[in-house]
């Protein structure tokens, strides 16, 4: 008797182009032994459960509203590493101990185009709603176009929607680790220029432009960095920041950082996280890239943000 063979069957277990578009198609390999090793780690004094393949982990058993211990706070910040983001629920954070909650892991930043509209500076408000839209729905870090980029963010759901407004995040080192050698070799040791200008530049006027550029001119990272805790290398352009690829054409760079920033859009590489009021997300902003998704429109959606300063970013 003839038994039928799954045609997927016969091919061998690696990525491939469906030709002629650039989507590629088949199982990702590559982020199978990080998936294993995330499943195997253990932290004192909470559990976490994975959430995505190599990113995202839910932890319960930490109180947020109280006083954390340096030791807890050490193993919050290994947790974080390992998973580039994590996630608590149910902390009612006041504003204060919301600031108080992210000095912990570092100086806090004060950004200079979204209001605080708090008692506390350091924390920013994003307030949406009929009137007021949301442009966060494209891939990106936060402020890479700061010459000290954020290392992490805080940010909390004050009012969320009755539908929609999750936010989706993305392993940058699954998404270097997925090019072809000979992508990678193109890339390793080019460097991007970062600018606020396509994000927040609509809000200023040209004087208005030309002033914020005194203090935030330009800057220049590397395409692919090096993360400073773990040692790996990950991606590191985005469309809404990355203004060109030092040394290359306009054309040939504007396709370059769209073929890079294309990447994210893998979801093998991704989390989604759907918020309940009170609840956290803290991130790695050197090693994930994020998206907030706009679907709850005319609906109301606050988050509150404190955002971590970090390090030069290094090749």
């Amino acid at each position: 008797m003839h038994v039928a063979v799954d045609p997927a069957a016969i091919v061998a277990p690696r990525r491939v182009r469906l030709v002629p578009f650039r989507v590629m198609v088949g199982p990702v390999t590559h982020i199978a032994d990080e998936r294993e090793r995330l499943q195997n780690l253990s932290y004192d004094g909470f559990t976490v459960t994975q959430l995505g393949a190599t990113i995202g982990g839910v932890i319960d058993g930490v109180d947020l509203t109280r006083d954390l211990s340096q030791e807890l706070v050490a193993e919050i910040r290994r947790c974080l590493v390992d998973f580039k983001v994590v996630f608590f629920r149910n902390q009612p954070l006041t504003p204060e101990r919301h600031v108080a909650l992210a000095r912990c892991f570092g100086e806090l930043e004060i950004h200079p185009f979204i209001p605080s509209n708090t008692s506390q500076p350091e924390l920013v408000r994003f307030e949406k709603e009929a009137q007021v839209g949301g442009f966060e729905n494209v891939w990106h870090s936060d402020v890479p176009w700061r010459e000290i980029p954020s290392a992490a963010a805080i940010l909390r759901a004050v009012e969320i929607p009755p539908i929609g407004g999750d936010t989706m995040f993305c392993d940058m080192y699954a998404a270097y680790e997925g090019l072809s050698e000979k992508t990678r070799q193109h890339i390793d040791g080019r460097t991007a220029i970062n600018d606020f200008t396509k994000a927040f530049g609509h809000t200023l006027d040209a004087a208005g432009r030309a002033k914020m550029h005194e203090q935030f001119p330009p800057s220049e990272h590397p395409v692919v960095r090096t993360h400073p805790e773990s040692g790996r290398r990950l991606l590191y352009v985005n469309r809404a920041f990355t203004e060109s690829i030092v040394g290359l054409p306009e054309a040939e760079s504007n396709e370059l950082i769209d073929f890079l920033s294309s990447q994210a859009n893998t979801p093998e590489y991704q989390c989604r996280f759907q918020w309940e009021k009170d609840s956290i997300a803290f991130w790695d902003n050197r090693a994930v890239q994020h998206l907030a998704l706009s679907d709850y429109w005319p609906q109301r959606r606050v988050m509150e943000r404190a955002s971590i300063i970090g390090d030069k970013p290094r090749r």
